[in-house]
This record gives C-alpha cells, structure tokens and sequence, in this order.
C-alpha cells in the first residue's frame, strides 16, 4: 500500500510540477465511500448465508485542463477493498474466495478507470474525446461501461449529436488479426478478429423535455475458436442460460418529460442479433443457453414522480424486459450489450453494482454467485415508492415492489457429472421486496445513509438461482454508507 500511495503522490507532485511548464490548470476531485454491510440467506436458505463485511474505495477524477478547448483526464481508484482482507496478490493463494478478478489489481493498490483527451477542433463545431473513457446510453439498460476508443459530439442547432466507436475486444491476447493462429493465447483464443462497438445519440432538449434516440451495433468476429468475449472474456457468471452475443443491433428512445408537479423518466428498447457459436449443452455450472443462433429483446422502462408538497413526493417504478421461454432452443433473449449495474430499482434483487467492472463493490442478488437477473432480465416489476425530506439535511425513502418473470422459469438439476437437465415445473412468481433508505448530511459534502430492505422470494427466483423452490426464506439486508465527495 506504501508504494501505491508514494507513486500516486508522486504522480500528482510529476504532474504539478509540470503545469508550471505547460500552463495547464489542474482540476482534482473525486470521493471516498465505505461501506457497512449485513447480507443474510442471499441463497433463499439453501446455505446459513450470512455475510458481515466493510468495503471501501477511493477514487480521483484528474484533469490537466489547458484551455477550454483542451483538456487530459483520467480516473483512478486506490485503497479499493475488504477490511480485513490482507493486502496482498491473493491470486498466489490456491483457492482463495477473495482472488483479485481477472488480475485487476483491487487489493489496496492502484488501478486507472479512464484516461483520454477532450479537445475542440478549430473552426469545426466537434468536441472529440480520445482514449479509455465511459460508454454509455439511456438510463445504463444497454451499455454503461469503461471502453478504449472515440467519441464525438457535435452541436445541430437546438440537437446534440453523440458518435462513439470502441474497441471492446482485440480477440486475442496479442495484435494479429487473422482468423487462425496455430497457438493459442493463455484464454484459450485462437481466432485474433476483433470485437467493435459503433453507438449514436441524438438528444432533444426543451423546457419540459430532454429525449434520447439512440442506437448501437456490434459485432464479435473471433468466433471460430468456439469462444466470444461475451461473455466468455469477461470472467465472471451471469445469470444462468445466457446466450453468446456476437452481433446485436439495438435502438432506443429514453428521456424526462416534465407537466406540473408530475414528472416521468421513461426508456423503450428493442434488441436484435446473434449468437454464432453453436452450443449443444449448459456448460460448467449452466453457463450457456441453447438457441438456434438468433437473439431478441426488449426493455420498457417508466419512473413517475409526483411532488406533492416541497417536501414529499410520490412516485412508482414499472419495468418490463423479455424473456427466454425455451432454454432448450429457439431463439435466445438478450436485453443488454454490457453493464457495470449502476441502474437502481431495488436494493436486493436486482441491484448488482459488479465486482468485475468497477473494482470491489456491494453486490445484490445479481452478483456472480447468486447469479439472479440484472436491470430487467425476463423481469416484470411493479414498484410504489414515496420520499420525504424531514429536514434540511436529512431524507427518507421507502418503497414496495412486485416482481414476476416475463416468460416462467424451469427448474433445473445438475447430476454428479456436471450434467444439467431442465425440469418440467416452471413459475413465474419471483417474489416482493421492501425497501428504505435514510440520508443524513453531516457537512455538504459528507452523507451517511442507512439503507436495506427485505426480498420474501417466490418459487421462480427459487428455480433461477438454486434450481429448486425447496428453499425459500427471506432475504435481508442492511447497508451503511459513508460517503465524502470532493
């Protein structure tokens, strides 16, 4: 830890130093947040499943801003981790539950986020960003990821024009491009063709509107070798039965309309693609779903909110996304290209801020072990939900929610071989949580907040992530969190 904090003085001292040289301004700001969790029978019963833990993270925001039409950024994260966990390469320890993810240096050392140029071409009315930067569309239903590449906004009249591409994957753990190698790299990989994001937004503003059309493409090649980096290259499990993506194609509208005291936050989205890698069983621990190599899937997506007095509002949350009613065949359902789980409904169920993506985090029911859905996965959800700021500094928060499967979930069973068989029982009963949330603000820039809540499952999240509606007890969680931004 010494030597991550002596070389991010050193960077920051490096990079002040030269501002002097170069005349740029140095902006730094970022936040500190750690968490105080209490996470009981995450497995429905199934095992004692109870988890006392603290996690921290600190994080910087960087910018050596040289004129309005020039700037660097980047973003890093130190001192990231589990109290009490020691701060060592715990990849060196055979077996350990607490192995650093995919060799992401998340120990308490250092690790950068983002890191481009923002710059203005003259005479021409294009903002261009250049590097490691986030991805990203509507309310983070699709895409909301860290990605090497290009974007661009351009100005039309009262429109906002936003281009980006990404390089997601070089296919291979090298730079050839061919289709063949005759020796693969340490994933497995033998087809080096690459992985490309193209995404576009057009933004409308007015005074009781701001609406998104936006729409992306990508496309996997390196898929010969009988892999694709999603979601073979990104590590870690999502939830059972999910298909390859190899091409998707997806447009949306999202946006806020505002009318009095009522104001609405909506998404719709429509997917469409393909899954060329041909699999004919689950894989390890299900992995895979079995398709007949063509996805689709939708998301809808709508957050009224009522301000009834200054103080007090009411609101409610519908979400609906599809489903896959064979996981046996026929077509295979896809809702999402790739997110970190930054989108929030409730805290249990589907929230699943992913250790993976942003370092060590809190994670819900969609986390890699549980491996419940994520965003609106085959989930139909109706929330009630109401806030109330008792003071100046401090407010509460409370909500209801109903959740069922858009098409019903199969039991399944996996025999002694690792064999997986789908069950003929389905449900669609996935279950209600109720969920609070109380912020205190000690000083400006420093919350408190107190916040859980309570999933009663149904048999349908009982068959999702153990196979069986055999155990079905209540879980719970309790979450404290400091947070100081600067």
């Amino acid at each position: 830890m010494r030597k991550s904090l002596a070389l991010v003085l050193s960077l920051i001292v490096v990079l002040l130093l030269n501002s002097l040289a170069f005349s740029a301004d140095f902006k730094v700001n970022g936040v500190y947040t750690a968490w105080g969790l209490s996470q009981n029978k995450f497995f429905l019963g199934k095992n004692s499943g109870n988890d006392n833990y603290f996690v921290q993270m600190l994080r910087f925001k960087l910018q050596a801003v040289a004129s309005d039409n020039l700037k660097a950024v980047t973003r890093f994260d130190i001192a990231q981790g589990w109290w009490g966990v020691d701060n060592v390469d715990r990849t060196k320890i055979p077996g350990s539950g607490s192995a650093l993810f995919d060799n992401k240096d998340t120990n308490f050392l250092m690790h950068v986020d983002q890191a481009y140029i923002d710059f203005k071409c003259p005479r021409i009315p294009i903002n261009f960003k250049v590097g490691r930067m986030w991805y990203g569309v509507g309310n983070k239903l699709l895409v909301d990821n860290n990605l090497d590449g290009i974007q661009a906004d351009v100005n039309i009249r009262k429109m906002k024009l936003h281009l980006g591409w990404a390089k997601v994957s070089e296919g291979y753990d090298g730079l050839s491009d061919n289709s063949k190698l005759a020796k693969a790299d340490r994933y497995g990989n033998t087809d080096a063709r690459d992985a490309n994001l193209f995404l576009g937004n057009l933004n409308f503003k007015g005074k009781r509107h701001d609406l998104n059309l936006f729409g992306l493409y990508y496309n996997d090649a390196s898929v010969d070798d009988g892999t694709a980096y999603l979601m073979d290259g990104i590590d870690y499990f999502r939830p059972r039965f999910s298909p390859h993506v190899t091409q998707l194609t997806a447009l949306g509208l999202s946006g806020t309309v505002k009318a009095g005291k009522l104001s609405v936050v909506g998404e719709f989205d429509y997917l469409t693609g393909k899954d060329d890698i041909k699999n004919t069983t689950y894989g390890a621990k299900e992995k895979y779903d079995i398709n007949d190599g063509t996805l689709s899937g939708y998301n809808l997506y709508l957050k009224p909110t009522f301000k009834a007095t200054p103080a007090f509002s009411l609101g409610g949350v519908f979400g609906m996304g599809s489903g896959d009613d064979d996981k046996t065949g026929g077509k295979g359902n896809v809702n999402k290209l790739r997110t970190s789980g930054f989108f929030y409904v409730t805290e249990i169920w589907e929230d699943s801020i992913m250790p993976d993506e942003e370092g060590i985090t809190p994670q819900g029911l969609g986390a890699p072990n549980t491996r419940g859905y994520r965003e609106f996965e085959n989930t139909t959800l109706f929330q009630a939900n109401a806030a109330y700021n008792i003071k100046k500094n401090l407010k509460a928060f409370v909500s209801y929610t109903y959740i069922t499967a858009t098409q019903p979930i199969h039991e399944w069973s996996t025999d002694a071989s690792g064999n997986t068989t789908i069950g003929p029982n389905s449900a669609s009963d996935i279950g209600t949580e109720v969920d609070f949330k109380v912020d205190y603000k000690i000083y400006n820039n420093l919350i408190f907040t107190v916040r859980g809540g309570m999933f009663t499952p149904g048999d349908a999240a009982g068959y999702l992530i153990n196979g069986t509606n055999k155990y079905s007890e209540n879980a719970k969680e309790l979450k404290t969190t400091l947070t100081y931004k600067f």
